[in-house]
């Protein structure tokens, strides 16, 4: 499986002479970009966000990407070096068998084909794509690209969803791969994935009878790793005109609005991919598998993958496998595994793009019927006053009897997919009677309170999802909520209550008061702690001990509490931690306070340290994996992880050994917007628009962000330029 193969000769120096001579162009491809380029305005506004104006989309596309090139083509780059499975020439051996995984779940064959056979429309948008970034290249020599020196219209079709969890593996893990296909179970030559805990994001929609203005508001509050997506605004004479945030080198707005609707999108646990058992045989030397009784020839291909060591490239050959379901993924209980998956597909880069163009709300359920988006649920907004919730959108049919979050037999027809739900049989809501919607990553058996759908109306496989401390508190608050503002929204949405708190607290206090004695040692250590605990109202605070306390405390109990992401049949957060706390002992609550104090003694000198001194938020370079240092400026962060129960979500650590914890994802690109007769909105962006460094848009929003205050969003062009820092043509 897995073959033994020569170095290439093959020197960092050569591969950078040829990148600089990859970006030269002949004088008719430039003189047609040029022009190409004069059709196209990009307006920066006063905190740097680009406003893309074009004739046709195909021009607002070609300034979109050319913007994000300027404000940071290395995250461009590193997105599709990983969608080509080419991590391991610049990264090493470290992630091989990362690359092996996209390389057999995204085939670029595929995806060259799709360009072929793409519609007239799409194609030329995705010209647009690579044309952009590689005149961006061509006018930018002093740009020297890790990898890729020319950029291929195919690329997009690569990753076809914008989500930052858009591959889906079920439950196959990355480390299982690598197992089947090297025959050893070290962990090395592959980065696992994180499961289970929680990342995700909020979205928030308010029908007219719930604001004071009597319009709908959107809430999009997306959790996602800082710097993930730039604010961006594309508009053209095509009926394009749509603003909020989009993944580096994407030409779609992922998360955002146009001036008649708008979708926030939360990470679904709806099964999308499963796994199945194979019935494997050889005969004559070669690999056959059952389906149906039938014995039908393994597909086998070969994929090699180039791995930097040294200065030079060592190419490694995989032998992998295929069955009718797909790739060969694992082994278990002595059977191969396969998995069945949709992580690309052309129909889910066009749904992408043209809900981005919904006029109304009939546009927007038409987008929703192709069915092609895997990853996301969608909380959606309009100036009718429409509010909608849809739980996922591609879910294929399946035997109803099966849990399909197990491994199923691979070996007969029953067991296959047959076509796709309808969207009116998945799990939505439209227009509830309490006017509001709520999703969190959480069930969507919560996500309009007492007015929710129905579980017993839903099969299993469609809603996995359990309840988590953020839907939780998101419920807690709207149920009282009324007369929504944008400011009131935003209000809201800051809310930093660690509902989780709620449970586990006296839970501990109850330990304490019953099992320490009031004489004993650790009844002095402790009492003081504790009281302060037993007094907190369970809100993050930038001057609060008690929130330093408890979450360095929820961290060292039991992971089960963190288990945000379940299977069929599984319990969720909310039920995981009310058992824990209910059955806690001494020895699952008492050490680990004690571990708390001890840790914050040896750095801080004292225990009562406030959770602003320690949570903290750090740009200091403009590097992927950055790198934080106590000795570098930074800002106290009140607000606390989403994990916990605060909605708006700052989730942090320490970093090789530092005195502080610092923030690396939660409230990355948050807007509240308004659709009455104009837009109204309000947006904050982690840090800043640029990863540049040196720009005064890197941290610009950095202050804002902390404070949670919002600046207004400027969506009309006459706003636009009365704002405007700069006015140009690409490569001006």
């Amino acid at each position: 499986m897995f073959n033994s193969s020569k170095i290439i000769k093959l020197t960092f120096l050569i591969c950078c002479s040829f990148q600089i001579s990859a970006q030269k162009i002949n004088q008719k491809e430039v003189n047609r970009l040029e022009k190409l380029a004069q059709q196209v305005t990009i307006i920066r506004d006063n905190w740097g966000i680009p406003h893309i104006y074009g004739k046709t989309d195909a021009d607002a596309v070609f300034g979109l990407l050319y913007a994000q090139c300027e404000d940071d083509f290395k995250r461009i780059e590193m997105n599709y070096i990983e969608k080509l499975g080419r991590l391991s020439e610049i990264k090493g051996q470290s992630v091989l068998y990362n690359d092996l995984e996209i390389k057999l779940l995204i085939d670029t064959e595929e995806a060259k084909a799709d360009y072929k056979k793409a519609p007239s429309w799409l194609k030329k948008l995705l010209n647009s794509y690579a044309d952009a970034i590689n005149f961006y290249l061509y006018k930018h020599p002093e740009v020297k690209p890790a990898l890729l020196t020319h950029f291929e219209p195919w690329f997009p079709l690569l990753w076809t969803d914008g989500s930052i969890g858009a591959i889906s593996t079920a439950d196959l893990s990355t480390g299982e791969l690598k197992a089947f296909y090297s025959g050893n179970n070290d962990k090395v030559a592959y980065v696992e994935r994180e499961k289970y805990v929680q990342t995700g994001s909020n979205g928030f929609a308010f029908a007219p009878s719930k604001t004071a203005d009597g319009n709908a508001i959107l809430y999009i509050n997306p959790h996602t790793t800082f710097y993930f997506r730039p604010e961006v605004q594309i508009t053209s004479d095509e009926g394009l005109n749509v603003y909020g945030a989009v993944t580096w080198g994407q030409f779609f707005i992922y998360q955002g609005f146009n001036e008649n609707c708008g979708w926030m999108h939360t990470s679904s646990n709806v099964d999308v991919a499963d796994m199945y058992a194979e019935k494997i045989t050889t005969k004559n030397g070669k690999l056959f598998y059952e389906f149906d009784k039938k014995l039908l020839p393994v597909i086998e291909k070969e994929i090699t993958i180039n791995y930097t060591e040294n200065g030079k490239l060592v190419p490694k050959k995989f032998k992998t496998y295929f069955t009718n379901n797909g790739p060969i993924m694992a082994k278990r209980d002595g059977k191969w595994i396969s998995l069945k998956s949709n992580n690309r597909s052309m129909t889910s880069l066009i749904q992408s793009w043209v809900r981005t163009k919904s006029k109304n709300f009939d546009d927007y359920k038409k987008a929703m019927d192709l069915k092609a988006n895997t990853s996301n649920n969608t909380v959606y907004a309009d100036n009718k006053g429409n509010i909608a919730y849809w739980h996922g959108n591609f879910i294929p049919i399946r035997d109803k009897n099966l849990n399909w979050s197990k491994v199923v037999d691979g070996s007969v027809s029953s067991t296959q997919w047959k076509g796709l739900h309808d969207v009116n049989e998945t799990v939505h809501l439209y227009n509830p009677v309490n006017g509001w919607l709520q999703n969190c990553n959480s069930t969507p058996y919560s996500v309009a309170g007492e007015n929710s759908p129905k579980e017993v109306n839903y099969l299993p496989y469609m809603a996995p999802d359990g309840e988590n401390f953020r839907g939780v508190n998101a419920v807690r608050i709207f149920n009282k909520g009324d007369k929504y503002t944008l400011d009131k929204v935003i209000a809201d949405g800051y809310d930093s209550k660690l509902s989780i708190f709620e449970i586990l607290i006296p839970s501990l206090v109850t330990v304490f008061e019953k099992n320490i004695k009031p004489d004993s040692a650790e009844y002095l250590e402790l009492k003081e702690p504790i009281s302060i605990l037993k007094n907190w109202d369970y809100y993050a605070k930038e001057n609060s001990v008690a929130t330093t306390l408890a979450v360095e405390w929820a961290y060292k109990l039991d992971p089960i509490i963190q288990k945000a992401y379940i299977d069929e049949g599984e319990l969720d957060q909310v039920e995981n931690t009310t058992n824990f706390a209910k059955n806690a002992t001494v020895t699952q609550m008492i050490p680990q306070l004690q571990t708390v104090l001890k840790e914050l003694n040896s750095k801080w000198g004292t225990w009562q340290v406030a959770w602003g001194e320690i949570n903290r938020f750090q740009r200091s370079s403009g590097d992927i994996d950055l790198k934080y240092d106590d000795s570098k400026p930074s800002l106290p962060i009140g607000f606390g992880p989403g994990s916990w129960g605060s909605l708006p979500s700052f989730k942090s650590s320490y970093q090789n050994g530092s005195k502080k914890r610092y923030g690396y994802n939660g409230n990355s690109f948050v807007c509240a917007v308004e659709f009455g007769s104009k837009i109204k909105a309000k947006s904050v962006l982690a840090g800043g628009n640029s990863g540049d460094e040196n720009s005064k848009h890197f941290t610009d929003q950095a202050e804002m962000y902390q404070k949670g205050q919002f600046k207004d969003v400027l969506f009309y062009k006459e706003d636009v330029q009365k704002n405007a820092e700069k006015t140009y043509h690409p490569g001006e």
